[in-house]
């Protein structure tokens, strides 16, 4: 017996193929358009201050977008390269000591720096697992990116009590840059095998999106193949 072959309309057809053009060109176009936006942005912020005889449009008859994005990248890279020997570290000390002399401009500069050295220092570490909390009730589970271990004050009052906290970050779906930071005892933090981005793809996607999985074999030796069975001829 053979299978009737099950007939699609046209609509049907043709709505199918819009989906999956869809889902091609949705996140192509978003990327450019997000791409776009922050060349634009830094050409806004740097652009003036650039004097005409160095800037590109001024030589040529249509707009060359990056200029200001890539001067900036220069710009920081030469700051960056100056910081690190004994006389850019003596300006970058004056600086800060006449930052600290303003009330609210110092508390602002101390906490925005605090925030990227913190960033960028421990960018090998922060962030880069993946875990499950029991959140917000038990036998209810919310995935978690792993921030890193309580420090400072709040670190020493978790001790005195006996408990090893971790700092985790818990974001909603589908926006995961807000969020919350939650402190969760070290052994109640099931960590995950998904890297952070396939996390992220999770999160946005409200779980329909899922990263492949190959069970690990921890402890266990693959069965030996089976023999060849021999036929009686």
């Amino acid at each position: 017996m053979t299978e009737i072959p099950i007939k699609t309309s046209v609509a049907t057809r043709i709505r199918n193929n819009f989906l999956a053009g869809l889902i091609i060109c949705a996140p192509i176009a978003i990327t450019l358009w997000l791409t776009w936006s922050v060349v634009h942005w830094a050409d806004s912020w740097v652009r003036p201050y650039i004097p005409a005889r160095y800037d590109p449009e001024s030589y040529l008859n249509f707009a060359v977008p990056g200029t200001g994005l890539v001067i900036a990248m220069i710009f920081i890279t030469i700051v960056g390269f100056l910081a690190k020997n004994l006389i850019g570290q003596s300006i970058v000390r004056f600086g800060e000591s006449i930052v600290h002399r303003v009330p609210l401009v110092r508390t602002i500069y101390k906490s925005v720096k605090q925030i990227f050295e913190t960033v960028l220092k421990e960018q090998g570490t922060s962030f880069k697992k993946v875990g499950l909390i029991e959140y917000p009730s038990p036998g209810l589970w919310s995935m978690v990116f792993i921030s890193t271990d309580a420090k400072g004050e709040i670190a020493s009052k978790f001790n005195a009590m006996g408990h090893d906290m971790v700092a985790v970050f818990l974001p909603p779906t589908p926006v995961p840059t807000a969020g919350f930071l939650v402190f969760v005892p070290r052994e109640k933090i099931t960590i995950l095998d998904m890297s952070p981005e396939d996390g992220a793809k999770l999160l946005i996607s409200g779980g329909l999106v899922s990263p492949e999985y190959r069970e690990k074999l921890i402890g266990k030796e693959l069965p030996p193949a089976p023999l060849p069975v021999k036929t009686l001829t």
